[in-house]
């Protein structure tokens, strides 16, 4: 049973890796130069070749025989620091490969934590169910601490949240809760799930076991941010200075969030400068997050200020960051400011990401500027740019506004159609069907039940507001008994009184929807 219950985690497997490197190979920085730095120099490296082959198609394994045919020596260490790099930047696919050509050398000899990573690889690129079957398979001296957390964050990134918490208990009957990461792991779960109420006996169970380490208290203190409970933040904040562990950007990052929402400017500018310190180029996201907090704190020159240290260190700004600055711009009100910058990335950009362009097609919608919307929306298309989900609902809404159905009911039907499976989103259905039903418009309302027909999603309170909407235009419906048999929907009390009322009424002209 024990083995049916595990998967993977990305901090988990880095955590394990790193410890079972450093205890196979604790000379291993001083005898290899790091793969990354490797890039950067002119001699020929194995971690150059591999970092270097970026394209997915390319064979990691075919550059490694290559590389022992020219009578060179693989070292384990050196594959492992290369492994790490290739994770930090995403090359999961050749990062898999390197860990199974690993798997298969005989003069290499493999520890849990490079399972670990192994099943972390195997978890992201396979899904669960491969990587429930590689943990299966496993050596049973293999199937500890490492790779059971692995497993861990595993079911956790894919949302088997029942069998993560199974998995947590059969890691307490082992004893393998001597580190705070697997507590990391399902208090991020919880956090994220919105069970805050179950963070505290975690906590006291973590400390039963082991010591919180600066992500457990990053956590705890995100959780009393969201509950906005000040006092209660300042208190871990102290429980960490007294434990001598160093906070770092997110620690203060959380802490002038609470401060800012709060409307404490000073202790939230305090903050915001001791986050300041702790940032560097290699912290880049920390830049994202400064950002935001300045604009959320309505600092105009703190925002422009990051922006333009941001500039002077990265030769190129991605999409996410742009990004950022437009909504720290729309937020400060700075609209004229936010389509300059737009126009910069639209000229610097090739990605084609609309949800750049999103978020200033929204600032016109909020502010009710329909007009200008639709003549953004046209040049979004005319510069290749592909419309998503996201644009057709923010124009769905802008329609809504004016109650230009026929406009709505199109930018809706669009939206449904730009994804493969829609999340049926309750809140636009109903205010749909509300502005449908005071109109007494059959004909939108017939035509929205089309579409969420399509969309798979029918329920009986559809068709009780169709019912309503032929009921305010005093119409009687046709055949609607039979659709909903046909649409497998059951009737109730309201339906029965509906199609009652609207039988005694006249029957209006058919609907182009129901022909």
């Amino acid at each position: 049973m024990f083995r049916r219950h595990i998967q993977a985690t990305t901090v988990a497997v880095r955590w394990f890796s790193g410890k079972a490197f450093a205890r196979e190979k604790p000379d291993a920085a001083a005898a290899s130069a790091p793969a990354a730095s490797s890039v950067s120099k002119s001699r020929d490296t194995l971690g150059r070749r591999l970092l270097s082959l970026i394209y997915p198609k390319r064979s990691a394994v075919i550059t490694m025989r290559k590389w022992k045919e020219e009578g060179h020596v693989i070292r384990k260490y050196e594959l492992n620091r290369i492994v790490r790099e290739l994770r930090k930047l995403k090359r999961y696919k050749h990062a898999l490969e390197v860990c199974e050509w690993m798997r298969i050398q005989e003069d290499i000899k493999l520890v849990a934590g490079d399972y670990a990573v192994h099943l972390d690889l195997i978890a992201k690129l396979r899904g669960l169910n491969s990587a429930e079957k590689f943990f299966v398979d496993l050596p049973e001296e293999m199937k500890g601490q490492p790779t059971c957390t692995a497993l861990l964050h595993a079911y956790i990134q894919n949302n088997a949240y029942a069998k993560a918490e199974a998995l947590m208990a059969k890691l307490s009957e082992c004893g393998y809760l001597n580190s705070p990461l697997p507590y990391n792991h399902m208090m991020s779960m919880y956090i994220s799930l919105g069970q805050l109420e179950k963070v505290p006996d975690l906590i006291i169970d973590l400390k039963k076991n082991t010591s919180p380490d600066l992500v457990t208290y990053n956590l705890v203190l995100s959780v009393y941010s969201s509950t906005k409970d000040v006092e209660a933040a300042e208190k871990v904040f102290l429980k960490v200075k007294k434990a001598k562990i160093e906070p770092d950007w997110l620690t203060y990052s959380t802490l002038a969030s609470l401060y800012i929402k709060e409307g404490l400017n000073e202790k939230a500018a305090s903050s915001l400068r001791e986050m300041e310190k702790k940032i560097s180029r290699k912290t880049r996201p920390a830049y994202s997050s400064l950002l935001s907090l300045h604009a959320n704190a309505g600092d105009k020159e703190g925002v422009h200020g990051v922006w333009k240290k941001m500039k002077s260190l990265y030769p190129k700004l991605n999409d996410a960051e742009y990004k950022c600055m437009l909504s720290s711009l729309i937020k400060l009100g700075d609209l004229e400011e936010a389509e300059n910058l737009y126009a910069e990335w639209e000229s610097i950009s090739p990605t084609g990401d609309s949800r750049v362009p999103n978020r200033l097609l929204a600032a016109y919608i909020n502010q009710d500027r329909l007009q200008v919307a639709e003549g953004f929306y046209e040049r979004i298309v005319q510069k290749g740019i592909k419309p998503s989900y996201t644009t057709f609902e923010l124009l769905t809404w802008g329609y809504l506004k004016r109650r230009q159905m026929a406009q709505v009911l199109d930018c809706f039907e669009r939206a449904i159609g730009s994804v493969k499976k829609w999340e049926p989103d309750e809140k636009i259905i109903k205010e749909m069907y509300k502005n449908l039903e005071e109109m007494g418009n059959i004909d939108g309302a017939e035509k929205l039940l089309v579409i969420l027909r399509k969309a798979a999603y029918v329920t009986t309170e559809i068709y009780n507001v169709l019912l309503r909407t032929y009921a305010k235009a005093g119409k009687m419906p046709l055949l609607v008994a039979e659709r909903m048999k046909e649409d497998k929907v059951e009737l109730d009390e309201e339906t029965s009184e509906l199609m009652r009322l609207t039988s005694k009424m006249c029957v209006g002209e058919v609907s182009s929807f129901l022909s």
